[in-house]
């Protein structure tokens, strides 16, 4: 699940900037919704805002070790919910990443293709990558604060609820020692006297 909406949101990512750079005139507005929603597009040599133009490279070495991260928490991954926010997470970055390392001026320092533009609400643009990696974050630190683990456990009160696996384990060992009883009691009922025995002669 976690490759498959990866994959998804990389393609969806690149497919739009693909159209941008064929479609889209270089830093001219395109309005869409008026003030609302624009279309801008432009190439990004830094982070948000544009900051840290001059070290492109340290922006492709953290995404690549957030997706290196995010690759290995997959494996043995049991939440459903999980796997959805971090295969999403994921094609974001991996959307971004691949900007940073075949676009121009080149690898490892290439632009990312920004061209969402909502002035009324901040001045940076962004893309479709941007959107997930932002969605994702945010759903990361919500997943965190109800306490739901990767295996699918959840953290109420300090106390970890028993994932479907472990409660049926625990039904089975509890059926297990409880057989063990009834042949204990059992056996002890053999040892008893039978109570059709003929009682002893009473001496006369």
């Amino acid at each position: 699940m976690v490759a498959i909406l990866a994959a998804l949101v990389l393609a969806a990512d690149q497919f739009v900037k693909y159209l941008t750079i064929e479609n889209l005139p270089l830093q001219v507005p395109v309005p869409v919704l008026g003030e609302f929603l624009q279309l801008y597009y432009v190439r990004n040599p830094g982070a948000a805002f544009s900051l840290g133009s001059e070290v492109t490279w340290i922006f492709t070495i953290a995404l690549a070790v957030v997706a290196s991260i995010i690759i290995w928490k997959a494996f043995g991954l049991k939440s459903r919910l999980w796997a959805v926010v971090l295969g999403c997470l994921l094609g974001g970055v991996l959307g971004n990443l691949t900007d940073r390392l075949f676009r121009e001026p080149g690898f490892p320092v290439g632009h990312v293709v920004d061209m969402i533009s909502m002035p009324w609400m901040m001045p940076a643009i962004f893309n479709v990558a941007d959107i997930f990696i932002v969605t994702g974050m945010i759903s990361v630190a919500l997943l965190v604060v109800f306490g739901l683990r990767f295996d699918g456990t959840r953290e109420r009160d300090h106390a970890v609820v028993e994932t479907e696996e472990e409660a049926e384990a625990a039904a089975i060992a509890a059926e297990a020692a409880t057989e063990t009883d009834a042949d204990e009691v059992d056996a002890g009922d053999d040892d008893a006297p039978s109570e059709d025995a003929a009682p002893a002669s009473e001496g006369r």
